[in-house]
């Protein structure tokens, strides 16, 4: 007897009654997550909050919270959620953001390393990001109170406590020091 699995599609995961649980759609494959511990929800937070005023007081586009989910690909299809985003209003359709998945892949990604993350996954969620056309993408670690920012995989910065993180040239003049995210 063989069993054959099928395939989910964006529209089957947002489908998915509500368990209490976070998804992600990896080519096709339902990837469960344990909701976020505090201290990961406070850094997402502290950067969404920071990004979204900058983002709206300039007129740069729109900001999104955690986990809204970004439509990467189709057949099979790959939906990710991270922790803050950011499309700028050039790459923007007129007219009404959709209340389905967003298939607009953003400028700036912002994830939240979470204990459970190992070095390797988010290595290779970053690579995805910048894979897919994501131009920036910055990794906080609450642990050691850093973040990583990214532009390729071979184009990393570190910030730590003490540094200002920059959002040029993605997010036009937004500045922050890696202290008050943390």
């Amino acid at each position: 007897m063989s069993t054959t699995t099928r395939s989910l599609t964006a529209d089957d995961l947002l489908q998915l009654p509500n368990d209490g649980r976070r998804y992600e759609l990896v080519e096709g494959e339902l990837i469960s997550m344990a909701p976020a511990g505090g201290r990961h929800g406070h850094v997402a937070m502290q950067i969404g909050w920071r990004l979204a005023e900058h983002v709206e007081k300039n007129g740069l586009g729109v900001a999104f919270a955690a986990e809204t989910g970004f439509l990467l690909e189709r057949s099979p299809d790959t939906v990710r959620a991270p922790d803050a985003a950011f499309i700028a209003t050039e790459r923007l359709p007129a007219g009404e953001i959709t209340a389905s998945f967003v298939d607009i892949v953003p400028d700036l990604v912002v994830q939240v390393a979470s204990p459970s993350d190992t070095a390797s996954e988010l290595r290779a969620k970053t690579e995805e990001w910048l894979r897919h056309g994501v131009r920036m993408v910055w990794v906080a670690y609450p642990n050691s109170q850093s973040i990583a920012v990214y532009q390729s995989p071979d184009d990393v910065r570190i910030f730590n406590v003490g540094d200002e993180i920059a959002g040029s040239p993605v997010v036009s003049g937004f500045r922050c020091p890696v202290a008050d995210i943390f």
